[in-house]
């Protein structure tokens, strides 16, 4: 008998994926000009659809090209041309699983050197220490740019099932700028969208049933949520069970609980609050938890990367194993596991005094491995991460100009 994490799942929508393994997002910052999909990307997505896992996630497409949480991230807004995403959703259909759009909006974590827009539930900047300069301060946002706000993850939403995509995952975790509005620290308005957490909770919602509005019934819509932010005075365990609650009201076919944002960088393994995480499966015991009352599928992600702790997951009653570093060091490890091989996925821990610095670098080490799968290469987990940090920046700093000139022609 196969164990559970390799037999199909039906998902609400009717949907079924071949199996219980889910490659989590991942920023890749591989946009061709325009901020479209380019090869490298297309062929990185053929990768993994061909190494075996049953959905893949995108990393993270932006409703708005004039906020973005890097310069080489996609767009897709009105406007946008499709042909490049239907070839993108091809390449990562072409093993027989599926593929999810993430769309997602930056809001205060929007390096200042980009320039565009930095909305936020209110003017409260991130708080990096010494390397808060990065982030520029944000701009409180009004009702009509919450309304703009939700009809653009709508209107991207429709666009993505237009060009062949089997679904969207709103990100609402990590941070940006849904989860911004959830968390007290970086909420502190005083009106319908702030105080309690059905308040703060409100723009999400909206944003769940204008995208489901928008797309056709077969057509799937999650959500990614922080299990917590893991800071004080921030984002709980407590408050994600009270959002659950709310998204068991809603038509959601997958809840990916993750954990965590620049400020803590709990999907990393590390923790602003002091609480020490779990070697593999940081948010497995939240996610256990919230099992128990969520009515959807669950899927949980963070450091998994053997196979008796992605059955552990699925033992415990998650729906759905979410790897990402791992599929960068090895992307047909649930090939591999499915053989009978007892392979691991794994990087090398950037263990640097400066936390900040190193959540960076471990960044660009992983963007270098989704690089060389991406140009046809095995990937190379061994890299310097003082090196690839070095060529991140380099690389960045291209693209940051590249972005700009974009933004100008806008």
């Amino acid at each position: 008998m196969p164990h559970a994490l390799f037999t199909p799942l039906t998902l609400p929508n009717g949907s079924q994926l071949p199996n219980r393994i889910g490659k989590a997002a991942m920023e890749e910052n591989l946009a061709a000009p325009g901020q479209q999909p380019g090869a490298t990307l297309i062929e990185l997505y053929r990768r993994w659809a061909q190494g075996g896992s049953g959905l893949l996630l995108t990393g993270n497409v932006m409703i708005d090209g004039r906020a973005m949480t890097g310069p080489g991230g996609v767009v897709l807004e009105q406007g946008s041309a499709l042909e490049a995403f239907r070839a993108w959703a091809q390449a990562g259909q072409s093993g027989g699983g599926q593929i999810w759009m993430q769309l997602n909006h930056p809001g205060r974590q929007t390096y200042a050197s980009l320039g565009g827009l930095r909305w936020a539930p209110s003017a409260v900047a991130l708080d990096l220490g010494k390397h808060s300069k990065l982030f520029a301060a944000p701009t409180p946002m009004t009702h009509f740019d919450i309304a703009e706000l939700v009809q653009r993850f709508a209107s991207s939403a429709q666009l993505a099932e237009q060009a062949g995509f089997n679904g969207v995952q709103i990100h609402a975790a990590h941070g940006y700028l849904l989860s911004q509005f959830l968390s007290p620290l970086s909420n502190q308005r005083d009106d319908d969208y702030g105080g309690s957490l059905a308040n703060r909770a409100r723009v999400l919602i909206e944003v769940v049933r204008a995208v489901r509005a928008a797309v056709s019934p077969g057509f799937a819509v999650a959500v990614k949520l922080n299990s917590a932010d893991f800071q004080r005075g921030g984002f709980t365990a407590d408050d994600a069970r009270e959002v659950v609650e709310l998204l068991n009201q809603e038509n959601i076919d997958l809840l990916e609980l993750s954990g965590g944002s620049y400020e803590s960088p709990a999907m990393q393994g590390r923790t602003a609050d002091g609480r020490t995480l779990a070697r593999e499966a940081y948010f497995l015991e939240f996610a256990a938890e919230l099992a128990k009352v969520a009515r959807m599928p669950l899927m949980t992600t963070g450091g998994v990367r053997r196979l008796p702790i992605a059955e552990q997951v699925i033992d415990s009653g998650v729906a759905v194993v979410g790897m990402a570093t791992a599929l960068a060091v090895e992307p047909d490890l649930p090939k591999r596991w499915q053989a009978g091989e007892a392979r691991i996925g794994e990087l090398p821990a950037v263990s640097w005094g400066d936390k900040t610095l190193a959540a960076v670098a471990t960044m660009a080490l992983v963007r270098r491995q989704l690089r060389r799968l991406g140009a046809g290469k095995a990937s190379k987990p061994e890299a310097s991460p003082v090196l690839s940090l070095l060529l991140d920046r380099l690389r960045l700093s291209r693209l940051t100009k590249r972005y700009q000139q974009y933004l100008a022609q806008r």
